[in-house]
This record gives C-alpha cells, sequence and structure tokens, in this order.
C-alpha cells in the first residue's frame, strides 16, 4: 500500500512540474537524431519517454503479477491434492489400526474365553477331587467310629486312661 502511495505522490509530483513549466516543455529547439536533426519540443520529447518507459514499467508489473498469481494458484492446486492425498492416507492407517485393533481385541478376547473355560474345568476338577476326598475322608472317619462303637459294644476297648500330660490314651496290651 505504502508502494502505491509513493508512486501516487511521484506522479503527482511530476505532473505539477509539468504544469509549471509547460511553456519550457513546449519550446522548440533542435535536436540531433544521429542521422537527421528536427525541430522539437525537447521537454515534450522527455515527457513523451518518461510516460512510454512508465507504460513499460506498468505492463512488466501488471505480468510479473498475473504470472506470480497464475504460479501461486498452481502451488495452492498441487498443495490441496497433496494434502488430500495426505488426509487420506492418514485415514487409510487409521482404518489399518481399527482392523488391527479389532482383531488384537478378538483375539484377545477369545485366549480370555478359553483359558476362563481351562480355569472352570480345572476349578471343576479341584472340586470334585476335594468332594471325593471329603467323602474318601468321611467314609473312614465313619468306618473307623463304627469299628470303634461296635469294639466298644463288644467290649474288646478298654477305657483310656488319663496320662500327666493331659491326653486321652489307650492303654498299653500286654
Amino acid at each position: 500500500m505504502t508502494r502505491v502511495l509513493f508512486l501516487i505522490a511521484v506522479v503527482l509530483v511530476i505532473g505539477v512540474f509539468a504544469l509549471l513549466n509547460w511553456t519550457a516543455i513546449t519550446a522548440p529547439t533542435t535536436l540531433s537524431l544521429f542521422f537527421t536533426t528536427v525541430q522539437a519540443p525537447l521537454g515534450l520529447v522527455l515527457l513523451g519517454l518518461l510516460t512510454a518507459l512508465a507504460l513499460v514499467f506498468i505492463a512488466w508489473a501488471v505480468t510479473t503479477q498475473a504470472t506470480t498469481l497464475v504460479e501461486m494458484r498452481r502451488h495452492t492446486r498441487e498443495l490441496n491434492a497433496q494434502r488430500d492425498l495426505a488426509d487420506k492416507a492418514e485415514a487409510s492407517r487409521f482404518n489399518e489400526l481399527r482392523t488391527f485393533l479389532a482383531a488384537e481385541l478378538q483375539r484377545v478376547a477369545q485366549s480370555s474365553y478359553e483359558v476362563r473355560g481351562e480355569l472352570m474345568t480345572r476349578m471343576d476338577r479341584l472340586q470334585e477331587e476335594t468332594r471325593r476326598g471329603q467323602e474318601q475322608q468321611a467314609n473312614s472317619l465313619a468306618a473307623t467310629i463304627a469299628e470303634l462303637d461296635d469294639r466298644l459294644g463288644r467290649g474288646d476297648l478298654p477305657p483310656p486312661e488319663i496320662t500327666g500330660r493331659g491326653d486321652l490314651t489307650p492303654p498299653l496290651r500286654r
């Protein structure tokens, strides 16, 4: 913006200078053109050359800016295409990760189910073995009590003696 204001100020100063000195600018004089000489106002010729140079500069600036805009649009399209490509690749990676995690979770769940089944089988087997062991002990104890009851009923066993240690022990047979 400051450049535009500066250029406008320069053009205005040149315009005011030309208006103030218009009689000197339009005064005819002899000009040499290498092969010939002509009568023309030197100031007007120089002002025309300055205007032509300014028009060439403006044309150059416009073409440069147009070229820059075209390049910028091309770069923007390429960047958008690259961004879209990166987004698709990222989405693809996320889908692969989602698929992998789903498969892993399924595998872990299956493994957990299998381990749970094994554990339940072992616990059932241990419970059955414990129950059998308790039954055997109960049967053994019942048999021992029945045998002792039978012996007591027949009078085979003498009454237990009390020892100095405070426990009941059967007397020694002789």
